[in-house]
């Protein structure tokens, strides 16, 4: 830090100095510098604090106190642990365990913490103490304070203020971070120029520039811990689905299924006679589904297998009883013929009657593709596909 000599044109560093050396103490100074002006500990967004509670010692069966208690705008307790010049190695461990007694305080009780305060205020300088629940509406900007929403679950905050850092903490502050424990360190530091003294007080954890992108970072992972949660649930039911649906196909006329076993995908494959070519049943959250699918290796012969049975979609659909839907799937390679029925696939009191549908409709399609699959399989063996081209030998 520099101070600015205007009528010379010039700039001179500023004399960095220790609390200690100054003779400043971290109750009598430090702290009553940040309950008067908490705006110091505010974010690059001009966030604001406001002071509820200092050197607090309500907790249950301890003697516990931590430095000073606040609340954001989002009406968030925050936990304000100051260290003078050496954090100790301890400090995030006492923060830790406020943050755990201060989690269940109600509202009532923050309310009723931060008029303790004011009374105290206000009986050291002699004037009426002002309304807790008053002055917490105007800050938190809402219509009354029903309508606060005041220290919600792991909603609290942690901001640790000192001098110097040791690693075993900021490593520890970074790792909280990680898992959405909301902490900030802040690294003051008092300069000296000749008889003036400064403070520089300077969000060190996160950066400013970096707080976003922590932030999004946390999201992310929440974002993909409720996915893969989500994924395992739907394993866990497609299993189940499929073991009841194999089960009910081993007891009817149609074998396709005999020698599968369940999965967890939410489609089962069964040989139709036609290498790739297989006989699929759906299983989904919205619809269930029989189908043909055509996923040769090459583009062209899927299409010829395609066309071939299109070009006897009256015989069979007539033999199937429905009329199919016929899906070519131009911008993609494999190509599809398919039957389906919409349902709340995951209501596992609906499972039986899917489960019929299943198993009747795939019989009646391997019933009507039966002689076709046949014909078009001998005629394959007789073509020859080059570069993408059908050759005749």
């Amino acid at each position: 830090m520099y101070k600015i000599d205007p009528a010379h044109n010039r700039i001179a560093p500023l004399e960095p100095c220790r609390f200690g050396e100054l003779g400043f103490g971290e109750r009598r100074h430090l702290q009553e510098w940040l309950e008067n002006c908490p705006q110091a500990l505010a974010q690059g967004d001009g966030e604001e604090l406001l002071v509820i509670q200092k050197e607090f010692d309500g907790f249950d069966d301890t003697r516990e106190r931590l430095d000073l208690l606040a609340i954001d705008k989002e009406g968030n307790l925050v936990i304000i642990e100051n260290k003078l010049d050496d954090t100790g190695r301890d400090v995030v461990w006492q923060a830790l365990k406020y943050a755990g007694y201060c989690a269940n305080l109600s509202k009532a009780q923050v309310v009723d913490i931060y008029q303790r305060y004011l009374n105290q205020k206000g009986q050291q300088s002699g004037r009426p103490a002002e309304s807790a629940a008053d002055k917490l509406v105007e800050f938190l900007e809402v219509d009354g304070l029903e309508a606060a929403q005041i220290n919600r679950i792991k909603s609290q905050r942690l901001i640790f203020v000192a001098a110097r850092y040791r690693k075993e903490v900021t490593n520890t502050v970074l790792w909280l971070s990680q898992f959405g424990i909301a902490c900030q360190c802040f690294k003051v530091t008092p300069y000296r120029a000749g008889n003036e003294l400064f403070l520089n007080v300077e969000q060190i954890i996160p950066t400013p520039e970096s707080s976003e992108f922590m932030i999004g970072m946390v999201a992310k992972e929440t974002e993909e811990k409720n996915a893969d949660s989500e994924q395992k649930h739907r394993h866990t039911l497609r299993l189940a689905f499929w073991e009841r649906a194999l089960e009910a196909f081993g007891r009817s006329r149609c074998t396709l299924y005999n020698n599968i076993s369940p999965a967890r995908d939410h489609w089962l494959y069964a040989g139709s006679g036609v290498s790739s070519v297989p006989f699929s049943l759906i299983f989904g959250k919205g619809e269930i589904r029989v189908e043909l699918n055509i996923g040769r290796r090459n583009a062209d012969e899927n299409r010829y297998v395609f066309e071939g049975l299109r070009a006897r979609q009256g015989e069979i659909e007539e033999r199937f009883g429905q009329s199919l839907e016929w899906l070519p799937l131009p911008d993609k390679k494999s190509c599809r013929i398919q039957y389906a029925k919409p349902v709340d696939g995951y209501d596992r009191a609906n499972w039986p009657e899917m489960i019929e549908w299943l198993v009747e409709h795939m019989a009646r399609l391997e019933d009507a593709l039966r002689e076709p699959l046949k014909e078009i399989n001998q005629q394959l063996k007789r073509e020859v596909f080059e570069s993408g081209e059908l050759v005749h030998d």
